[in-house]
């Protein structure tokens, strides 16, 4: 019987319009009324994973930044796994020598040094995913998001790098030059003690070692004397493998690429077929 559901955000819960439909909210409500313990895991920040939960009316606790940092329903911290500061300057020489774009997530928010190039980079993120979106509304919403807060903007990380007491949980790279992606996380593995992990096919994700979402997950949900063999995990690309690798019950969405399905115990519909209700109804009726 499942009596844990953890469930990935983009790609999978979330539509192409980053929305969580009808159903997925439903089957989700409807899982929590049984008693099962439902929790959020994604690579996105706090703020911004709360920000589509919020519009659902889904309240939960959530794994964000990729396990790096856990919440409870309240928003309060629970665990967090930082990375060690000077990992995150290696990071950064090796990301600068590249030239590669990337963004820091930190406890005191999410820090870009380039407000023009984020926009592009969230725009290019949701229209490469959905094509059919207009860009100039992806645009729009873009900034709003961004302005809202979601995302900061500075002049030098290295001022972030001296800031006393900072923890670091993630760099996100992004880059359409897939061989500099490449190189560089093949540099980054052989030079520094972090975890390199994709979420997509222009980005890197670099957590430490135990930011990963099966690492927190298994953690969670011994705290909650919840058997991994009792849980199930729905998600659809490679930041997901780690919960895929551990839980009783690996999903994968039906959008999610092969190699991903093919490590998977089911593949449910896409996450525009509510491939996340469907999942969820499947166990609740076994």
């Amino acid at each position: 019987m499942i009596k844990a559901i953890a469930i990935d955000m983009d790609g999978t819960l979330l539509n192409k319009n980053q929305k969580v439909s009808k159903e997925n909210r439903e089957a989700i409500i409807a899982a929590q009324n049984k008693g099962v313990e439902v929790v959020i895991a994604t690579g996105r920040s706090y703020s911004e994973a709360r920000f589509a939960l919020d519009e659902a009316g889904i309240t939960c606790p959530i794994i964000g930044i990729n396990g790096a940092v856990v919440l409870t329903e309240e928003g309060n911290i629970a665990a967090s796994n930082p990375m060690d500061v000077e990992n995150v300057i290696a990071a950064d020489r090796i990301l600068a020598e590249n030239d590669l774009y990337y963004e820091i997530y930190t406890s005191k928010g999410t820090f870009s040094k380039d407000f023009d190039r984020a926009v592009a980079t969230l725009v290019d993120i949701f229209v490469t995913a959905n094509p059919d979106l207009d860009p100039l509304k992806v645009s729009e919403r873009a900034r709003e998001r961004i302005e809202m807060g979601h995302l900061k903007t500075i002049d030098s990380y290295e001022t972030l790098f001296n800031e006393p007491g900072l923890e670091f949980y993630k760099l996100l790279v992004f880059s359409p030059d897939l061989n500099k992606l490449g190189q560089a996380a093949s540099v980054l593995k052989e030079t520094v003690d972090l975890a390199v992990t994709s979420s997509g096919l222009e980005n890197l994700e670099i957590n430490s070692m135990e930011a990963q979402k099966g690492v927190a997950l298994a953690k969670y949900l011994e705290n909650k004397e919840i058997s991994l063999s009792a849980a199930m995990a729905i998600g659809d690309n490679y930041n997901d493998v780690s919960m895929f690798e551990r839980v009783g019950r690996a999903v994968a969405m039906g959008n999610a690429p092969a190699d991903i399905q093919k490590q998977c115990d089911h593949v449910t519909d896409t996450n525009d077929e509510n491939g996340v209700a469907n999942a969820i109804w499947k166990v609740l009726k076994d």
